[in-house]
């Protein structure tokens, strides 16, 4: 019976994890419903799942390992097969999320990324140098929280420009630059 209880509670908070994932990836179709440039020099994009399956990789290869490992411990652990299945049918929805396409922006005051706005005192980075990805280190968790960026080669550069000039203070030159462009 104890181990009903721990499985209970372990598929309820992985079950929250994945519907509140799920909703703020709806969410952020709706908080982000324009693609492109913005007249105030940021910019909003989206990625394809390809591209997606890149910058989550690692997560997915975690998942995979949270899928298998509780085989070896059900026995064990006096859990229930269906217990175990329920949670892997959870991590499997939670594994589609992370290499759905995505929507991104950048804005002067944050960043939207995975649904969420993020504010860039929040943020520190050490550049870009190309890829298929941007990384971002949230601020106080070294490197144990990474904050990737997906899309095209050209959306990563556009943003990488823009993140640049947010974290150098530059954003005024860039965005009189942008507009002698057009």
């Amino acid at each position: 019976m104890e181990s009903d209880q721990v499985a209970i509670f372990v598929i309820a908070m992985t079950a929250a994890i994945v519907v509140i994932d799920g909703w703020k990836l709806y969410r952020a179709q709706q908080d982000i419903p324009n693609l492109g440039q913005f007249p105030t020099g940021g910019m909003a994009w989206q990625s394809q799942a390809s591209q997606e399956l890149v910058r989550n990789i690692t997560m997915l290869g975690a998942i995979i390992i949270m899928i298998i490992a509780p085989w070896f411990l059900a026995e064990r652990s006096g859990t229930e097969t269906y217990w175990v299945l329920i949670f892997d049918v959870l991590l499997g929805i939670h594994g589609c999320w992370l290499i759905l396409p995505k929507r991104y922006a950048i804005t002067k005051d944050a960043l939207w990324v995975d649904g969420f706005s993020v504010d860039w005192n929040r943020l520190w980075w050490t550049g870009y140098a190309g890829g298929q990805s941007i990384t971002l280190q949230r601020k106080g968790w070294w490197r144990l929280a990474p904050l990737p960026l997906g899309g095209s080669d050209e959306d990563l550069t556009a943003a990488a420009l823009r993140v640049d000039a947010i974290m150098v203070g530059e954003w005024e030159t860039l965005t009189a630059l942008l507009g002698e462009d057009e």
